[in-house]
């Protein structure tokens, strides 16, 4: 974990305007800068970056924060890789907790092999540049292929001559170690322990990571060599760094376009996503032959929901869509299929049509999974009511890998009405899939359980002589677990779409006035020695919930509240600043959102927030008495509504709690209306 004084660090030395113009074009205008939002369409500049607070926002989508949460939604990257990749950039050393030797030791044999992958593209890339094969034979082949010389620098293609020990030789006279070359796949140990090039005579296509890392190499036989030869491509043998399970081709230029669109196209081959991406369409990867496994959907799933399988019309590309859908199924993907016309691959009909026409060909002929798997598989059932059967039990099982129950109906009724069968026949088939998948995960976790408890068994201490309070057997952990906190006052009012409720808006500005101001004094109370103690807006916030035995609803802002507290007394502690530099990245990405709200650089709310400063004795507890006030409206609209339920107005003794607690209610609505001033109108 990088430790709270590294993070500062790291947002003290990021610029905004730095950070946001390596993505953006931003022009200056007045005191701010402003751009095209990068994460929508957007057609006028809605973008802005205040340099001077640190903060960027688009008014059009909502989307911004500081320089980490821009990374993190550009590059789609979690928060530690976002501080990281902020770190890197600005030279800053991040400290985080001692390292084992062997962790060390893994860790240094990855960097080693990153490294010497990326001597290997420089050298591809200089070699298909620079020297005469390279520009004579690479550069050519390129080109023949119709691929762009801009489109060559994007994904770094490179070349290697038909010379047999070339880069070998280049790395060892450079420095790098025999076992790393050999560990990244670049090159292989003959009989008399010399180097053999793996790639030798090939185009080379370099795979990247979500993080723009090398992990590994493809190699492309030229067109003229391919007759006879078993291998066309050769590929990075797995290694510490490199899985082609878990990668995807591609996914470095694509993840920004994807994000953008909400949608993924998933190709076979490099070249597919080369055509693509110079016919405009980027949001495109490459399962690279290999079958689609569930690393690589998660991968995708970072990004999108929604996915469109694009493969050849033959019947091997039909065949490989097949093999997908059901596992994109079962990690939630949307799917939809599209069957190029038959003698074309993604790369052929892209180089015949531009972005456009492409894109509404996909538009016009891409079909939901349910339609394309149905009409497919009832072409080979014909009036065979015995194949006719095994395809309904292969629809209805697809259909039940779908986690969410909603699209799981949805698509029944679709699947239902395609075969002319009554719905109950699929939905019988879907249960018994569901339960498979139930009966199989139980049998899993009984597996690991047992494993576990083998391996505890090897390791468990010896028993104490005494033993511990609690249960006699394990010690009490060593500080107090935390434990969510439950509603101090009972409450009807449901945990998960409270946020759609008014009294939540209510809550949010009690929220941003205590990340704004926590630390300011709002007020002092006397003593009984007679002094004037001050106290805090976080304090203030705190006792006044506590007197009416209330908390916020949401979860995240009781954590706000209490982390404000427990930090009050540590020296140079301001609320705004700890939760914006705070390790969580969800309390982090909130605080920039109350922040950035702060700031919306207009001369009338400059002056609206220096009368905020100035009036907190007042503001504070008039945003109390309001949240209050919403809070318990609402509370009395979900008793009424409790009252109404079957299981309550059938059981006298739990209608008279409830009709208790809606008495409850309207006598604390009248005293907060009377602490108001009478200033509420009370509601029937």
């Amino acid at each position: 974990m990088i430790d709270q004084p590294t993070i500062e660090r790291i947002l003290d030395a990021a610029q905004i305007v730095d950070v946001v113009s390596e993505f953006v074009t931003l022009k200056k205008k007045g005191v701010n800068y402003v751009g095209l939002c990068p994460f929508h369409d957007d057609k006028t500049p809605s973008f802005y970056v205040s340099p001077a607070k640190g903060l960027c926002k688009c008014f059009a989508c909502g989307k911004g924060g500081n320089a980490v949460h821009f990374i993190m939604e550009h590059e789609q990257m979690n928060y530690p890789e976002a501080l990281r990749w902020l770190a890197k950039k600005y030279h800053i050393e991040i400290k985080e907790r001692e390292l084992t030797n062997e962790e060390k030791e893994a860790q240094n044999v990855r960097e080693s092999l990153f490294v010497v992958n990326e001597f290997a593209r420089d050298y591809f890339q200089n070699t298909l540049y620079n020297h005469a094969d390279g520009k004579a034979i690479g550069m050519t082949y390129f080109r023949q292929r119709g691929i762009r010389d801009d489109i060559v620098k994007k994904f770094q293609l490179g070349y290697s001559t038909t010379e047999r020990d070339a880069l070998a030789k280049e790395a060892e006279r450079k420095g790098y170690k025999k076992e790393y070359l050999i560990k990244t796949g670049l090159c292989y140990e003959k009989e008399d322990g010399s180097l053999r090039d793996r790639f030798w005579g090939r185009v080379i296509f370099p795979w990247f990571n979500v993080s723009g890392k090398i992990l590994g190499f493809g190699g492309r036989v030229l067109d003229s060599r391919t007759k006879g030869v078993s291998q066309k491509y050769v590929n990075s043998p797995e290694s510490e760094i490199y899985s082609k399970r878990r990668e995807l081709y591609g996914i470095y230029q694509a993840k920004s376009a994807i994000v953008k669109h909400d949608c993924v196209y998933m190709v076979e081959g490099y070249t597919d996503v080369i055509a693509m991406h110079q016919c405009g369409l980027e949001n495109v990867v490459a399962n690279s032959g290999t079958a689609l496994s569930e690393e690589q959907i998660r991968l995708l799933h970072r990004f999108t929901s929604n996915i469109t399988l694009l493969y050849d019309g033959d019947e091997a590309g039909i065949k490989a869509s097949i093999r997908g859908i059901d596992m994109l199924l079962a990690e939630g993907m949307n799917i939809k299929v599209l069957l190029l016309p038959d003698g074309d691959d993604p790369d052929s009909f892209a180089r015949k049509h531009n972005a456009t026409e492409f894109q509404k060909y996909i538009a016009d002929h891409e079909e939901n999974f349910i339609r394309f798997k149905t009409n497919l598989l009832l072409k080979d059932t014909k009036n065979d009511p015995v194949k006719r059967a095994t395809l309904i039990s292969d629809m209805a099982r697809s259909i039940g890998l779908i986690p969410n129950e909603v699209i799981r109906y949805a698509c029944l009724k679709e699947c239902a009405t395609l075969l002319n069968v009554d719905e109950r026949i699929i939905q019988n088939e879907i249960k018994k899939t569901v339960q498979q998948r139930k009966d199989e995960y139980i049998e899993q976790r009984r597996k690991e359980r047992e494993e576990t408890e083998k391996v505890n068994a090897m390791q468990t201490p010896p028993p104490p002589t005494e033993p511990y309070p609690d249960d006699g057997l394990m010690p009490p952990p060593p500080f107090p677990e935390e434990v969510p906190q439950e509603p101090i006052r009972e409450s009807y009012i449901p945990q998960t779409s409270g946020k759609q409720l008014p009294f939540y808006t209510k809550e949010q500005e009690l929220i941003k006035a205590l990340i704004r101001y926590g630390e300011r004094v709002v007020c002092y109370m006397e003593t009984e020695e007679g002094d004037n103690q001050p106290i805090t807006v976080t304090e203030y916030i705190s006792m006044d919930l506590k007197q009416d035995e209330m908390q916020f609803h949401d979860p995240l802002h009781r954590r706000l509240l209490e982390e404000a507290e427990r930090h009050l007394g540590d020296e140079g502690f301001t609320t705004e600043r700890y939760f914006l530099t705070h390790t969580d990245a969800g309390i982090s990405r909130l605080a920039a959102e109350m922040i950035n709200d702060k700031y919306q650089l207009s001369k009338s709310n400059e002056e609206a927030l220096t009368k905020d400063e100035e009036r907190l004795h007042e503001l504070i507890p008039q945003l109390l008495i309001t949240f209050k006030l919403a809070i318990i409206e609402e509370e009395m609209k979900q008793t009424i509504q409790q009252l109404g339920k079957p299981e309550v107005a059938g059981n006298m003794e739990r209608s008279m709690e409830v009709m208790a607690h809606y008495k409850e209610l309207t006598e604390i609505l009248k005293e907060l209306a009377k602490r108001a001033g009478d200033r509420v109108v009370m509601k029937a």
